[in-house]
């Protein structure tokens, strides 16, 4: 069973444990954090989630991420799940935005992690992640600007895509 923090809409603690899979009353949420991985050679790292994913099981997303457990705060959050989904272990961490999610009940803290990690030192997490695979920033580019990226991760990374003009008008 595990174990999250509820938090209300403005992002203090609410005092309230919920359990994962339990419905959540109105005005409650739970933390989500996610990272977006750039090699300091410039690549991206795009993981594919495993096709038993109820939501876009076998799509590439450009991040590792989850839900905070209980007393976790987003960058140890963060930290724990970029290691558990693949192998990275860094401290280099910005935060790049943050958003709440009414519809899913979340709140987003979405990470940029710059790192040198031998890329082919990647592991996947049973369950979670199935396969990767690194994109040169054109490449990367591409898929951000394509039906491929999930639709609710470009929003979440919209400042950041803005901010590196990879954006297409």
């Amino acid at each position: 069973m595990e174990i999250w923090d509820g938090y209300n809409r403005d992002g203090k603690l609410a005092n309230v444990d919920v359990i994962r899979g339990d419905l959540l009353p109105a005005g409650l949420y739970h933390l989500v954090c996610e990272v977006l991985v750039r090699h300091t050679d410039g690549d991206y790292l795009l993981m594919q989630r495993d096709f038993s994913k109820q939501i876009y099981g076998g799509y590439y997303e450009a991040s590792a991420g989850g839900s905070a457990l209980k007393g976790e705060d987003p960058l140890t959050c963060v930290k724990r799940e970029l290691f558990e989904e693949t192998g990275i272990l860094s401290e280099d961490f910005e935060e790049i935005g943050s958003v709440v999610c009414d519809e899913d009940h979340c709140i987003f803290y979405t990470f940029l992690c710059v790192t040198d990690w031998d890329k082919m030192s990647i592991t996947l997490q049973k369950g979670e992640t199935i396969s990767y695979r690194w994109v040169n920033e054109k490449d990367f580019i591409s898929f951000v600007n394509s039906e491929e990226m999930i639709k609710t991760q470009k929003q979440r990374y919209l400042n950041y895509l803005n901010q590196k003009g990879y954006l297409w008008t």
